[in-house]
């Protein structure tokens, strides 16, 4: 099964590849996506385990995250046909195959049991989503292209450095060199501190830059401005959390080690300066693709914070895991359409886009509201639970200084978005081609009804998953040790 989720997609980006018809090719996208999706839930609700030889290993955090991805991924597939009919100029074969390759490599990243797998997983995805930011063949998209390969392979390279740190961390206490995490956390207490720390600090560097925290992101407003909307969706909810699952992973080896006030203390301030970068970008951004980006910033910031603040805010980080993806794929789509019909992506020519496009206008506005955290939808349960419990720890001045940059945000985002959805439509309705349609405005509304509904609503079986991934993640019995006051995620009601 662990195999099979990696295979399928492989095999579906070769039919693809295969199809010499551009009109039918985009089809296969959902089709294959759907079926691996398929595969995902079986994998989550197998009563054996999902492991392969040593190597793939699917536990209790990565099918939290193998659902996200896999979800995200079947929407933008379902997004995608109609958007590849609408550029017909365009020959889409190595943007099919490479989407289809993408959810491999991501299936990959997620299900690796050791260290290196992991480490050529994440540059593959790197590899693999490239040719996909340059569809639009212009020297903006070949621009962000090479800066989106050359900052993210420089990130890959520092996280390769930290994991001969971590070989050597072992080595260096007389212990046998693995690369195996099952081995890696059980010989956790003996690994040598130094190099432990040294090796978080590169691994977190590393990934953090393919992940896009501040001030590693210089890669995000290129690549997200200049890509197709459904592959910004899934660089922004997809790739990025991959490689959060990877800061994770060494989170959870830093916490098996009993140095977890080192790692958290790391990533509070590095979840910190990221909210605050995005907050000063987006104020008065002119660009809605790349006000996007920075808004990617700021929630990678957010989901590094609330894991840095540890106990309840984990549950909430896990939810947020969910949350922002879901909202990534409305704002993403909505935004792309607006694009597509304007012609442009600055405020300064699309504005009254409500009177053009009405229903992705109004999408990209509740899309807005939801991602910075409005009731009633979930992204504002998730936040609200990482706050309360920042609080509940004491953390008064990071907490406050949590809630007024995320205020900051709201701010700046909120006159771009209303500048580009009201007033005076920049165009007359007769002028641009492009019209709201079921089926490109429904992909972006599905995942607007997902937003919500997990905003009054979460169903127990995911509700279990994120506890499960919660407390694999920070054993309840060590975090208690460590914090006797800290409240087990486990016995937590939900917010």
């Amino acid at each position: 099964m662990a195999l099979l989720l990696i295979l399928v997609p492989l095999a579906f980006a070769a039919l693809a590849a295969s199809i010499p018809s551009n009109r039918l090719r985009p089809w296969v996208l959902p089709v294959g996506s759907g079926v691996q999706l398929w595969l995902c839930w079986q994998a989550i609700h197998a009563t054996t385990p999902v492991a392969w030889k040593g190597w793939l290993l699917l536990d209790p955090l990565g099918k939290l995250f193998l659902i996200v991805v896999s979800l995200l991924h079947f929407v933008c597939m379902i997004y995608a046909p109609p958007y590849l009919r609408l550029r017909p100029e365009r020959n889409n074969r190595v943007l099919c195959s490479c989407l289809l390759m993408s959810l491999s490599v991501m299936t990959l990243v997620i299900t690796s049991a050791h260290l290196w797998l992991m480490w050529v997983a994440v540059e593959a995805s790197t590899l693999v989503s490239a040719p996909s930011i340059y569809f639009n063949h212009n020297p903006r998209s070949i621009e962000a292209t090479w800066k989106y390969l050359l900052i993210c392979s420089v990130g890959i390279a520092i996280a390769l450095l930290g994991s001969f740190f971590l070989a050597y961390a072992a080595l260096y206490a007389g212990l046998e060199s693995t690369l195996s995490f099952s081995d890696l956390v059980g010989e956790a207490p003996k690994l040598s501190k130094p190099w432990l720390h040294a090796a978080f600090v590169l691994l977190f560097v590393g990934y953090g830059t393919k992940m896009g925290l501040a001030p590693m992101h210089t890669w995000k407003p290129d690549a997200y401005g200049e890509a197709p909307g459904l592959v910004g969706a899934l660089l922004a909810g997809g790739v990025t959390n991959c490689a959060f699952f990877a800061i994770l992973r060494f989170h959870q080896l830093l916490n098996a080690a009993g140095e977890l006030a080192f790692s958290r203390k790391i990533m509070v301030l590095m979840g910190l300066v990221s909210i605050a970068t995005a907050a000063i970008f987006m104020m008065r951004q002119r660009d809605f693709k790349r006000l996007l980006a920075y808004s990617s910033v700021e929630h990678m910031g957010i989901l590094v914070f609330g894991i840095g603040i540890g106990g309840a805010a984990i549950y909430g980080v896990l939810m947020h895991v969910i949350n922002n993806a879901l909202t990534k794929g409305v704002l993403f789509f909505s935004a792309g359409n607006i694009h597509r019909a304007f012609a442009s992506k600055r405020i300064d020519d699309v504005h009254g886009a409500m009177a053009i496009l009405p229903l992705s206008s109004m999408l990209l506005l509740v899309g807005f509201l939801a991602g910075c955290g409005s009731p009633p939808f979930g992204p504002f349960i998730s936040e609200f639970t990482i706050f309360t419990a920042t609080f509940a720890a004491g953390r008064w001045v990071v907490g406050s200084l949590f809630l007024v940059l995320l205020m900051i945000v709201f701010v700046g985002m909120g006159i771009t978005v209303l500048s580009v959805v009201m007033g005076k439509p920049s165009q007359a309705p007769n002028e641009t081609v492009f019209r709201d349609s079921l089926s490109t405005g429904g992909p972006a509304a599905l995942c607007l009804a997902l937003v919500f509904l997990l905003g009054i609503y979460m169903p127990e079986s995911l509700r279990t998953l994120i506890v499960d991934g919660a407390d694999f993640l920070e054993p309840p019995k060590a975090v208690a040790q460590a914090e006797p006051n800290a409240t087990p995620i486990a016995k937590l009601e939900r917010p």
